[in-house]
């Protein structure tokens, strides 16, 4: 079954690092601007954060196999949409549909926490192949970052892009051979949670995107940002209400279960935000700017592999950490590693050299927290609920690497609009002291929970009966 699992996150990794070095040839072949291509990643940001919950509660109530086959075959069709788009509108389309894939650590992670019922080392086994997933993930990111580096100049583009489609295509016969874990029968889908917690995640990312383009004297980007905070309150009501929500706020307000998705926010900021600012500071070029290393794209992508190699490793850490200090100190410390690796940014930003050990910390730190928290959050939820708190992981994950996104791109640009060569050195010691924050905020968070956080929440009704301190 982990082999199974693993081979998900093979095509996960490869979506993840193989198009990068082909983005601007891809701007080529479809004829559009560079600053087009944000739009692609701002649609699939926003569908991301909307897919997971939903996707993730389904697999607790029709069984988590069914659902990560579907998720699959639809980012397989999304993969050959882009391989063959013939225009940017069908591209973004694609793309945008392809953010399903965001779903697969979690319920990856549900089918093994539902797997282990009954062992006394159900949570340390959780945590060990989480670990060996995400460890798979992030090799998987270089192996394809490199891979489509070398083919860039020796196929064409269409060709290029046909290989991740086949990759992903191959999970699927893969997956209908994994044993299924029965849904939890009684339960129904929450329509209306859905399409209120849909109006205000749609409303605060697009008025972030809004704001990330136009900048940050939009009034109709802060309109909707607005509008969409506003909706969260009857969404909260509607779903203390309902028999069966969508997403169980009750559970949520739980000390073990709001920390982790506080931190899974935390992490995303830094982990989903600040990867263009990084990519940007490593391009710039000092003799104009003052600031950066002029490095080829093929130097960054050096660097990149190598980030992403201390995360698999920080990741493969995760089990003998976690023995030794604890589930939850573990996350913590993790929060504080990366926290000091940005923070080093500061005095260290003129020295190519010193970058590669920042990056190597910052890596170590996160590797192991893109593991534990889905594992966490599997851990303090009832049997019922274990699909929904992973799959909340991702979607916190996002939402606080889009707010981030935006953010930086205030930090860097008058116009939020990052350039390849943009942005002050203000700016980015802004990007490196809020990351360093993040993490500093996020430990803080596990700390203070830590003792309310030691229990397994049981399976009760959703409806208001509930004692509120459970």
């Amino acid at each position: 079954m982990i082999a199974l699992l693993a081979a998900v996150e093979v095509a996960s990794g490869v979506i993840q690092g193989y198009y990068g070095p082909v983005l601007v040839d891809i701007a080529h072949d479809l004829d559009v601007r560079y600053a087009d291509l944000n739009w692609l990643e701002a649609a699939q940001l926003i569908f991301s954060a909307l897919v997971v919950p939903p996707l993730a509660r389904l697999g607790d109530l029709v069984g988590h196999r069914r659902v990560l086959v579907g998720a699959t075959a639809v980012v397989a069709v999304a993969t050959w949409g882009i391989a063959f788009a013939p225009s940017f509108p069908v591209m973004l389309v694609a793309w945008t549909l392809q953010g399903t894939y965001v779903v697969w650590l979690p319920i990856e992670v549900a089918v093994i926490h539902r797997r282990t019922a009954g062992r006394p080392d159900q949570g340390r086994m959780t945590r060990r192949v989480a670990a060996i997933l995400v460890a798979t993930l992030e090799l998987s990111v270089i192996v394809a970052a490199v891979l489509a580096g070398q083919l860039a100049e020796r196929v064409s583009l269409t060709t290029m892009l046909v290989l991740p489609a086949v990759v992903v295509t191959l999970c699927v016969p893969l997956l209908a051979l994994l044993e299924e874990v029965p849904g939890i029968p009684g339960g129904r889908f929450d329509w209306g949670g859905l399409g209120l917690m849909a109006l205000a995640v749609l409303a605060v990312l697009g008025g972030l995107v809004l704001i990330r383009l136009d900048g940050v004297t939009s009034v109709p980007a802060w309109l909707l940002v607005g509008a969409g905070l506003a909706v969260l309150v009857p969404w909260w009501r509607y779903e203390r209400g309902h028999p069966d929500p969508l997403v169980d706020v009750r559970l949520l307000a739980h000390p073990a279960q709001w920390s982790v998705q506080a931190t899974a926010f935390l992490v995303g900021m830094s982990l989903l935000g600040a990867q263009v600012p990084l990519s940007t500071y490593f391009r710039s070029d000092p003799a104009v700017h003052g600031y950066g290393f002029g490095l080829t794209a093929a130097q960054g992508s050096a660097r990149v592999a190598f980030y992403v190699a201390f995360l698999a490793i920080g990741a493969l850490t995760l089990g003998p950490v976690s023995r030794f200090l604890g589930a939850r100190r573990a996350m913590a410390t993790g929060c504080v590693v990366y926290a000091i690796g940005y923070a080093a940014w500061l005095p260290l930003h003129a020295s190519p050299g010193a970058a590669w050990g920042v990056m190597a910390v910052i890596g170590l730190g996160t590797g192991g927290l893109v593991a534990a928290i889905p594992a966490a959050a599997a851990a303090v939820a009832p049997a019922g609920r274990v699909g929904s708190a992973t799959g909340l992981t991702n979607a916190s994950k996002t939402i606080g690497g889009g707010i981030a996104s935006s953010v930086f791109a205030l930090c860097l640009a008058s116009t939020g609009s990052l350039k390849v060569d943009g942005g002050s050195l203000a700016g980015y010691y802004a990007v490196w002291s809020i990351c360093a924050a993040s993490g500093l905020a996020a430990a803080l968070v596990l700390a203070l929970t830590a003792r309310r956080s030691a229990v397994v929440l049981s399976e009760e009704p959703a409806g208001p009966a509930r004692s509120p301190s459970r």
